[in-house]
């Protein structure tokens, strides 16, 4: 059996003997085979984790010795980068150029919250009275149900795990069932490096079964999830019946403003890698292009062309420059989502179809590029997820503002101009978590990420990451207790 689920200390399998073949999406070839939990094999995970937290064995550590852990787990995936970039790439069919420098990303992660696991030190409050010694404690929030999707398995487990570990939680792993394996090697890592059993566990399948206890069993104090937002709705639902915490980050449709005196080369080129990288897998995805008109129709055209242009390919194909979709029915959503816009009057200017030829292996949706669209129709307001991207135009900043924050969506967004104070103006004005002036896609991880609006609320990295897992406690200490006669007898 494969023991691959790690439960209080131990790699152990599924109580009811379940497995699940993993294949790679590029080409449909065997990863591996690896255990499905049940609800049972979830339980279990959140009650060894409730009675790690609850004995101490981990929050009582230091701050900074916990810190001392994931500077040495970040170190650990520097020295088997290349082990855990296969694994990605083997589960989600992404390139392993991309792996690679995910891995450094998800090091980084890990070296910053290990930096700064002893940088909350609290506040003393000034009470008024001499006699009183008030004070703030940040305290780690208990037992944390950590939930991550497909498209970045490890960078998306990193953004949380981390910052879980170095506030003194314990936690309850359960990453997609399609892409298990870099989360697999992570907690061999942290078994490795001495974690205490039941601080870290890992479940592995399916979210109706291994995931359902864990945002309603009232063992769990908090939930973080990454994901779409149907699921996101559900799981908040679920939570409120025990008031948990809930952090969620729920994808976005993303706009890419173009002024007419934007850079154009770095503006077409930046809009390519904004729809297009990772086959456009990312929740940051620029997947809405608004573009002045006066540049619009020599934009799209080479926008098109380049599109057209671009190579797919498996995880080692060194000539690929992006890779498949995750599955077959995920291939079938993206499919059924351009039909929708054709349908509804949208005009295909290049890809809509599947890859042909040696690409029918894989799951392969060409890159894709859809003009004659406005705001009212679904493929403008939905999450594609996929390699899609829509073209709208704009006359005036008001318009271009307008069309920008008409999403119910308000992850990230960019703004390319050479008129600084144009940017600075719409860049205060866009309503979403992250804004990039003449640049797409980059993060930091001592920057906050979250979205606006139904990209969901919480954020991940940054201070503000930290503090996602710890609670606030007053302690109020009266240094000289005298008797109130409040309630005096006669």
């Amino acid at each position: 059996m494969p023991n691959t689920l790690y439960i209080d200390g131990a790699w152990t399998t599924a109580q009811d003997g379940d497995t699940r073949d993993i294949h790679c999406p590029a080409n449909g070839d065997l990863v591996a085979t690896v255990d499905e939990a049940s609800e049972a094999d979830t339980v279990a995970a959140i009650e060894a984790a409730r009675r790690a937290f609850d004995s101490g064995v981990w929050s009582s550590v230091p701050a900074a010795q916990r810190g001392a852990l994931l500077t040495a787990t970040a170190a650990a995936i520097r020295e088997r980068k290349e082990e855990f970039a296969r694994a990605e790439s083997d589960d989600t069919g992404k390139r392993i150029v991309e792996s690679r420098i995910d891995m450094d990303d998800i090091a980084n992660c890990f070296d910053y919250f290990g930096r700064i696991a002893d940088s909350e030190a609290g506040r003393v409050v000034d009470a008024g009275d001499p006699a009183v010694r008030a004070k703030i404690v940040y305290e780690p929030v208990g037992v944390c149900a950590l939930i991550t999707p497909w498209n970045y398995p490890l960078l998306q487990t990193a953004w949380k795990v981390a910052p879980a570990l170095a506030a003194g939680n314990s936690f309850v792993l359960k990453p997609s069932e399609l892409t298990p394996h870099t989360a697999i090697l992570l907690m061999e890592v942290l078994d490795g490096l001495g974690l205490p059993a039941g601080v870290g566990n890992l479940v592995l399948g399916a979210g109706a079964t291994a995931g359902a206890p864990l945002s309603t069993h009232r063992d769990v104090d908090l939930v973080s999830f990454t994901g779409g937002l149907v699921t996101g709705r559900h799981l908040m639902a679920n939570a409120a019946a025990t008031v948990k915490k809930v952090a969620l980050e729920l994808g976005g449709k993303n706009p890419n403003v173009v002024f007419a005196d934007a850079d154009f080369d770095a503006a077409l080129d930046n809009a390519l890698n904004g729809a297009f990288i990772h086959s456009g897998l990312v929740c940051s995805a620029g997947s809405r292009l608004i573009v002045e008109e006066s540049i619009a129709p020599r934009f799209v055209d080479e926008l098109v062309r380049r599109a057209q242009a671009i190579r797919l390919g498996g995880p080692y194909d060194e000539r690929a420059q992006t890779g498949p979709l995750i599955s077959a029915a995920h291939r079938d959503k993206v499919t059924a989502y351009v039909e929708a816009g054709v349908a509804e009057g949208a005009r295909v200017r290049c890809g809509g179809r599947w890859g042909e030829g040696e690409l029918e292996k894989g799951f392969y949706y060409l890159p894709t590029v859809i003009d004659q669209v406005h705001t009212g129709m679904s493929v403008v307001q939905d999450e594609g997820f996929g390699p899609v991207v829509t073209v709208e135009t704009f006359t005036t900043e008001d318009e271009a503002v307008a069309l920008a924050n008409d999403t119910i969506y308000g992850l990230a967004g960019a703004v390319w101009t050479q008129d600084a104070g144009r940017s600075e103006r719409i860049a205060s004005r866009l309503r979403h978590g992250t804004i990039w002036i003449n640049d797409f896609g980059p993060y930091l991880p001592q920057a906050e990420w979250g979205g606006f609006k139904q990209s969901g609320f919480g954020r991940e990295l940054g201070p503000t990451g930290l503090a996602e897992y710890l609670e606030a406690k007053h302690i109020y200490h009266n240094t000289e207790p005298a008797v109130t006669d409040w309630f005096a007898e006669d």
